[in-house]
């Protein structure tokens, strides 16, 4: 059970956006689902990882929620610092065309907060 379940608060949510080359985003998530995603989740909190269906093609959006900013430094910290984080990064590179990060910050309004 993650935090979101257990009431935890998000006060920030780092979108990163990928662009793939053509024809290479299922090769991608075949790989990430394999070896890439217990190891981001074992130290970041998911919000959702999406795949574009209408729109710029050959993308996938996730979605990251932290409590602050000193929280997702410390978290990505421990993540690139884990041997098999830096085993697994180089076998992606070849797949992205692109990469954008945005941190967003909800509004006094939003339901997230």
């Amino acid at each position: 059970m993650d935090r979101h379940e257990q009431g935890g608060s998000t006060v920030i949510i780092e979108k990163r956006t990928y662009t793939f080359h053509p024809g290479k985003v299922q090769e991608f998530l075949a790989l990430y689902e394999a070896e890439g995603l217990a190891l981001h989740t074992k130290y970041l909190p998911m919000i959702g990882y999406f795949v574009s269906d209408i729109g710029t093609l050959n993308q996938v959006v996730t979605m990251w929620g932290y409590k602050s900013m000193a929280e997702r430094d410390e978290l990505r910290a421990q993540l690139y610092a884990d041997p098999a984080w830096i085993a697994f990064g180089p076998k992606t590179t070849p797949f992205i065309q692109k990469m954008e990060t945005m941190i967003l910050k909800p509004t006094s309004f939003s339901p997230i907060r």
